[in-house]
């Protein structure tokens, strides 16, 4: 009896020793700024932007809005870690936003807006062609989030000006605007190559 008695007195013992490392590990799980979760759940996110982006479904100015609120979250999670530790308060206020963020994309990739897939002009066929390049670039990380809404901001301000030409000329682009819109495609076509090459990415 005094044998098993002495087990259960060394069993206890060891177990008060655990209980420190145990909450030792659990503090350091959830500080420091690493946050692999986090980290998948922002990758998952710009690429399903990404998807939307060259399937169509996304719309420049949407995908836009979606990347400046991306661009936004990003630097703020960063603002979060600067001071060399992620609470755990501070992590669940990144999950809410990212679970609205969610629900946006969802919503936009399903919404009544959608790009021209079969554009018969030259200059439609261009808008696609860019969109499909800023899309890959989404998807493939060499877009972060600031430089895929920025390049998304000009194609909307572009596609609306096109739009404005087309209803004001019985739905067609004369001579001069074509070559108006032509020069401002080449123009974004040389920025969407630029940011896509250059040393920021995802």
């Amino acid at each position: 009896m005094k044998k098993q008695y002495m087990s259960l007195l060394s069993l206890a013992a060891a177990a008060a020793l655990c209980v420190p490392m145990i909450a030792q590990e659990t503090s350091t799980s959830t500080s420091g700024t690493k946050s692999p979760v986090i980290n998948e759940r922002r990758e998952n996110q710009q690429q399903r932007i990404g998807e939307g982006v060259e399937n169509g479904s996304l719309t420049a100015g949407e995908a836009s809005r979606l990347e400046h609120k991306e661009a936004n979250l990003n630097k703020e999670v960063h603002n979060m870690k600067s001071d060399g530790n992620f609470t755990a308060a501070e992590r669940a206020k990144v999950r809410r936003q990212e679970n609205a963020l969610s629900k946006n994309i969802y919503n936009q990739k399903h919404d009544a807006q959608v790009q021209n897939l079969h554009p018969k002009s030259e200059v439609g066929q261009r808008q696609l062609n860019q969109q499909k390049r800023i899309g890959e670039g989404i998807e493939n990380g060499s877009l972060n989030a600031r430089e895929a809404g920025r390049l998304e901001h000009h194609e909307a301000g572009l596609n609306k000006e096109v739009a404005v030409m087309r209803q004001n000329n019985g739905g067609k682009l004369t001579n001069g605007e074509r070559h108006l819109v032509n020069h401002q495609q080449n123009r974004t076509s040389r920025a969407i190559y630029r940011q896509k090459h250059d040393a920021q990415h995802r």
